[in-house]
């Protein structure tokens, strides 16, 4: 092979991983970041925000094996407004505030340095709970639990 089909070779792989988006999972209404503050504020639900990246191999196992089930979907559906961010793209997104950010800085501000985070949040952006790594059925379950009291409790005072 020439050296100049190894570099184009080179380029055009570095180009289409580039391009490479990660994926939110199956059956759920994650929709970008903005959109689903917006939503949060204009229905008066708290914020779930799923941080991820292409190749993620926690964020592949934690979508097989916990938000592939039918609880986990059904509470989360009804309980949040979705957002799923990929945190190494280039994807740009506004704030409420107006300001422009791509979803990499998003989790930079949100310290999503590994991946995958699941962060609860207001729907003004205020983080709640933060979950870190490979999650199971149990743990989304229980950590929606202790959000609905909270919201509960809040409502109650």
């Amino acid at each position: 092979m020439t050296r100049f089909a190894r570099s184009a070779l080179l380029g055009l792989l570095l180009i289409s991983a580039a391009a490479a988006r990660a994926e939110a999972p199956d059956g759920y209404a994650f929709k970008p970041f903005d959109q689903a503050m917006q939503q949060a504020k204009s229905e008066g639900k708290p914020l779930f925000v799923y941080f991820g990246r292409y190749g993620c191999g926690y964020c592949e196992k934690t979508n097989k094996e916990a938000f592939s089930d039918a609880q986990v979907r059904e509470r989360y559906s009804a309980h949040y407004a979705l957002a799923y961010v990929d945190a190494e793209s280039g994807e740009r997104l506004r704030l409420p505030s107006g300001e422009r950010i791509t979803e990499r800085e998003l989790g930079t501000r949100y310290d999503a340095f590994v991946t995958p985070v699941f962060s609860f949040m207001t729907p003004d952006g205020e983080l709640v709970l933060r979950l870190v790594g490979v999650q199971r059925i149990e743990d989304l379950l229980k950590a929606d639990a202790k959000i609905q009291e909270a919201l509960a409790a809040a409502g109650a005072s």
